[in-house]
């Protein structure tokens, strides 16, 4: 049934969800890619759709911006709408000098300064981690391509202004991007005993200080969108 964040009816959402933290990017998607497409869901304005690519139902759908957000939508999705896959396809900002703009970045694991995890009231501290079947199939898509990749540990943070200036400070442990929500993305899975996985685009450079317009996040990010539809093909 309806949630006070999602108007989908059980059964209008596939068993894998592609989420974008710009509704605009997930309509995108459903207008570039998909075919039969159904909105599903325009409640606040997060927009949800259902449509088929390549012959397989999948869904895409905004998240908004951070791990409060992040953790209503996915966890209403695992645990409302019974969804098995979720693939966040972000945007980042590059820690790693080696990592730059428009870099498809993979996230194996999510550092975090938020305290997301404390609900769990675990005695120890908690390391998100992205579904490895997933992870090893998009790397292996990326590969075939012929995109520029990277795998590993990103941070997903609490902050974007943050006042400390110190997130460069990440570098040192080979922390590779900044996002603002894997991390959540990540436990709500484990929790739900679901799948998920990150796999970002830098639209920034932290390191640099280069940047590319909001447009192009909205639009450009073709690369990462093409290696999440392919993945969702083969593990269907």
């Amino acid at each position: 049934m309806p949630t006070p964040h999602n108007a989908a009816q059980v059964g209008d959402i596939a068993k894998t969800v592609l989420m974008a933290g710009d509704p605009l990017r997930a309509k995108f998607i459903a207008d570039t890619y998909l075919e039969n497409v159904k909105c599903y869901n325009e409640i606040r304005g997060m927009l949800g759709f259902t449509g088929e690519y390549k012959g397989v139902r999948v869904s895409v759908q905004g998240h908004g911006m951070g791990m409060p957000s992040i953790g209503i939508y996915t966890y209403e999705l695992y645990n409302m709408y019974d969804v098995d896959n979720i693939i966040r396809v972000g945007s980042c900002g590059a820690i790693n000098p080696d990592v730059k703009i428009m870099d498809l970045v993979f996230a194996q694991g999510a550092c975090t300064d938020s305290n997301y995890a404390a609900q769990y009231r675990l005695p120890g501290t908690y390391a998100p981690i992205a579904s490895y079947e997933l992870l090893e199939e998009a790397v292996k898509i990326a590969r075939e391509k012929g995109y520029r990749h990277f795998v590993g540990n990103v941070l997903a943070s609490d902050l974007f202004y943050a006042d400390h200036k110190a997130t460069l400070d990440w570098q040192k442990m080979g922390v590779l991007a900044v996002e603002m929500e894997a991390a959540a993305l990540y436990m709500n899975a484990a929790r739900a005993n679901k799948k998920a996985l990150c796999m970002l685009t830098v639209s920034d450079e932290v390191h640099s200080g280069k940047e590319i317009p909001a447009e192009q996040r909205q639009v450009g990010f073709t690369q990462m969108i093409e290696t999440a539809l392919e993945l969702v093909v083969r593990i269907s």
